[in-house]
């Protein structure tokens, strides 16, 4: 401490510690207005709780919006959906009793006006609705349900029919006057994904318009809006499952507004807060490596104090308060930058999930993320800080040929106590629990070993054969000489390439199950609902209007798995506690088909197909992977409810689908006997010859099949992959975070290094070593340390992306290895390059002044 004088230290007795008044001033006489030495744990504490502080407040504030808006999103405190019929009048009876009922209807139809079509979601409306909320048009105006002969279009459809309000369009062939624009729908969130925008009419439209003939897909949604507001709707469902049926009706509660959301958020929040963990262990490590460089240039002062009379408890409390000041200045700076950003990010999602896009603060997010940075510097300062107070003054003076090494007992309370809080806080915050103990007994790991390969390249270096090249002989030196910055460097270098490679691994993943999901071959038109009587009708048109194209039509209908399993002992799927992962055919109603032969895009792997003509027992073919995860084989038996009636099939075949192609993919396919007598109607697909004019293709379609719903795939799969896309950007830009703070930590592991070695170059330079030699002292170093890394990271970077992708959000491990492998060798590249730039100043050091700053 430069300024220290005598005087400064009031006499006292060596139990006494120094008063907190005295060891602030002269904490603070010595602190930079700037942190100059502590920037380092300034910028990693910013990022860290910067990047947490968004995150909560975000999560937190969409899911505040979730709880507090559920009655307005579902559109009422429960739901009840049936597909393809309405409730039946006892049903309904049964629901007027709890309170007011307001009825409506789901399907697709095809707006038009003139030649002009744009496929929309209708959405068929009582005078009831919306029981909570108000529907908000462009025009400011706040509307209920739209009067007979009025419909409520989207703006996107509004611009692509070309009408304006007060003119007309026709839904399903009957005309309808656009009464105004829709703004905001309240019940966006829980109306799920559609083909096309939202247009809102009476309810008497569908079946004016022959839209829910027998066979029609079309879905009924029954909301209530309860007399008594603090009536319990999980209650009320148990009552009418236990009346009707666990499997008459899906159903929602308020509570639950719109659990694709819900979810969705959930594990965003949860990924996101474990890039955060990341990012503030990763920034622990440099906080640990700037503490330890600034003590280390503060030596002489610390030993001057201690000559002074300064006990080890007086050096404890004057560098912990410099420490704690710079920790606090760092963790508010990141709290505010968190605030700032998070309006952005709601701006972004603002038109996805209900956020509020201006500042929000979120008093226990804010409190939360400054604990997690507190902490991290708390357990990563102790023991640089315990090294510099558990030393008398002469063992600092010559610290610079006799590294300090304090015991573990000075600090392992501290950090023990600051890793169990940790631990706690990330728990008690955690929606996946599991997870999240699994990610920080991961990062634990990931520290152990990276301190064990420190260890071993320290030891494998000292015990290496000499090479005869002096600068090959020096560099090996570097790497187990006493005051080696070796266990550092490979611990900021470790997990900096092991960030490159999560990073790498993420992105080619996800871009690849984007690319199976949304595929790029698919079918130029679908139609819907098409009846089968007029079959040869649509391939007729077609095949007058484009010659060559080809026509597909299944029949498609909608159903519920609700029993699987051999035929004495099936499992109701209402019974089970949990679905098992990867089942999702059993959550809600599928589409289902019936086929005399192996449907195209499928190929039998176990089984025998039907005959044509088969009459005997229904039999039903599954996917080969659906079949594996719940366990069901040859033999088994499937029941599934169509229309109220319950079907058992016998499985006679499992098959391989090729969910490459936006087709028909029907997860079950039946034997024509099971379900020809059931209500339907057919799907289409028309697939167009390349080069070939399509322009009178679609209005002809329109006009021949009003009922029907014609849908472009084009616009379809381009919005499909840029929502996508728009979620990958989002998961890369958090976890650009993590990268961010491995390289500030990177910075300042390679400044420490360079700082500890001013006096070995310093020799070096006296004794005759050229610039040259001392960057190729640098690169053996560095490059013999990031070869050992290349393994660790490539290992521990796939196995912490893995984790994300399979177990966070439930997709394909899909890596691109020689994509992840550049990246890796980019990283490499980063490092030696940053280790040479940071070695320019001692090139340009001069010995005679460097000797006298030792």
């Amino acid at each position: 401490m430069a300024g220290s004088r005598a005087t400064d230290l009031p006499e006292r007795s060596p139990a006494t510690a120094l008063p907190w008044p005295t060891a602030w001033k002269l904490a603070r006489r010595d602190l930079s207005a700037r942190f100059k030495g502590l920037r380092l744990l300034l910028v990693c504490l910013f990022l860290g709780v910067g990047a947490l502080a968004a995150i909560g407040t975000l999560t937190g504030s969409i899911e505040r919006e979730l709880t507090t808006r559920g009655r307005e999103v579902l559109g009422g405190d429960i739901e009840l959906r049936t597909w393809q019929r309405s409730l039946s009048s006892e049903e309904t009876e049964a629901l007027a009793r709890y309170g007011k009922v307001s009825t409506g209807l789901r399907l697709q139809a095809l707006a038009r006006r003139g030649d002009l079509t744009a496929p929309v979601a209708l959405k068929a409306v009582d005078a009831n609705w919306p029981l909570y909320g108000r529907l908000e048009l462009k025009d400011g105006r706040k509307v209920g349900a739209p009067p007979a002969g009025v419909v409520w279009l989207s703006e996107g459809t509004a611009a692509r029919l070309g009408v304006a309000p007060g003119e007309t369009v026709s839904l399903g062939g009957v005309d309808q006057r656009v009464g105004g624009l829709i703004a905001s729908d309240p019940e966006k969130l829980s109306e799920g994904f559609a083909l096309g925008d939202a247009a809102i009419s009476a309810l008497d439209l569908p079946a004016r318009a022959g839209l829910i003939q027998p066979g029609a897909m079309y879905r009924s949604a029954t909301r209530v809006k309860f007399a008594d507001p603090m009536r319990d709707p999980e209650a009320v469902i148990a009552t009418l499952k236990k009346r009707f049926g666990d499997d008459a009706f899906e159903t929602r509660t308020r509570n639950s507004a719109s659990p694709s959301t819900e979810r969705f958020v959930g594990r965003m929040g949860q990924f996101l807060t474990l890039v955060g963990l990341a990012a503030l262990v990763i920034a622990g490590i440099g906080i640990g490596g700037g503490v330890s460089s600034y003590l280390e240039a503060r030596r002489t002062s610390i030993a001057t104090l201690k000559v002074l009379g300064a006990t080890s408890r007086d050096i404890a409390r004057i560098y912990r308060l410099q420490i704690s000041v710079a920790a606090l200045a760092g963790s508010v700076a990141g709290l505010v930058a968190g605030i700032l950003v998070t309006p952005l990010l709601a701006r972004a999602l603002g038109t996805l999930l209900p956020v509020d896009t201006g500042f929000t603060v979120s008093p226990g997010a804010l409190l939360t993320a400054a604990a997690y940075g507190l902490l991290v510097a708390l357990i990563f300062a102790a023991p640089p800080l315990a090294r510099a107070r558990s030393f008398p003054a002469m063992a600092l003076m010559r610290a610079q040929v006799s590294p300090l090494a304090a015991q573990r007992r000075t600090w392992l309370l501290p950090v023990g106590l600051g890793l169990a809080a940790v631990i706690a806080l990330a728990l008690i915050n955690a929606a996946q629990p599991l997870v999240t103990l699994g990610f920080l007994g991961g990062a634990a790991l990931m520290l152990a070993l990276l301190a064990l390969i420190g260890l071993a390249i320290r030891r494998l270096a000292a015990r290496l054969p000499r090479p005869r090249d002096p600068m090959l002989r020096a560099g090996l030196a570097n790497l187990h000489r006493p005051g080696a910055q070796t266990g550092a460097l490979v611990t900021a270098l470790g997990f900096g390439l092991s960030a490159f490679v999560l990073i790498a691994a993420v992105q080619t993943s996800l871009d690849a199950n984007i690319r199976k999901t949304v595929p790029a071959r698919a079918p130029d038109y679908f139609i819907l609902d098409v009846p089968k009587a007029e079959d040869g009708k649509l391939r007729a048109i077609a095949e007058r209007q484009v010659p060559q194209a080809v026509v597909r039509t299944v029949p498609n209908m909608r159903g519920r798995i609700l029993a699987y399993g051999p035929r004495e002992r099936m499992i109701r799927v209402s019974e089970l506690k949990e679905i098992p992962e990867g089942a999702w055919a059993l959550k809600g109603e599928r589409g289902l088909t019936y086929s005399a032969r192996v449907p195209e895009g499928s190929t039998v792997t176990s089984g025998r197909w039907w005959q044509d003509g088969y009459t005997g027992e229904p039999l039903v073919s599954l996917d080969e992977k659906f079949a594996q995860t719940v366990g069901l084989k040859v033999g088994d038996y499937v029941t599934v409810g169509v229309l109220g009636v319950e079907r058992t099939a016998k499985v006679a075949t499992l098959r391989r689908i090729d969910w490459d192609t936006l087709g028909f993919n029907f997860v079950l396919v039946f034997s024509p006997n099971a379900l020809a007598d059931a209500p339907h109607n057919l799907a289409a697909t028309i697939e167009v010859p390349p080069g070939k004019a399509t322009a009178k293709l679609l209005p002809d379609l329109a006009r021949a099949f009003p009922s029907s719903s014609v849908i472009e795939t084009g616009t379809l799969l381009r919005q499909a992959r840029d929502l996508l896309d728009q979620m990958t950007l989002a998961i890369l830009a958090a976890a650009s975070v993590a990268v961010l703070a491995g390289l500030a930590v990177l910075f300042g592991a390679i400044a420490a290094a360079r700082a500890s070695r001013t006096y070995d170059n310093v020799i070096l330079r006296v004794i005759g070593a050229s610039r040259r030699q001392l960057l190729l002292l640098q690169v053996v170093e560095y490059g013999s340390i990031a070869a050992v890394l290349a393994v660790v990271a490539l290992a521990a970077g796939n196995a912490m992306a893995w984790a994300v992708i399979v177990k966070l959000f439930e997709f394909e491990w899909l890596p691109d290895w020689p994509r992840i492998l550049a990246v890796l060798g980019a990283g490499i590249a980063l490092i030696l390059t940053f280790a040479l730039a940071g070695s320019l100043p001692l090139l340009r050091a001069k010995p005679a002044r460097a000797l006298r700053e030792l």
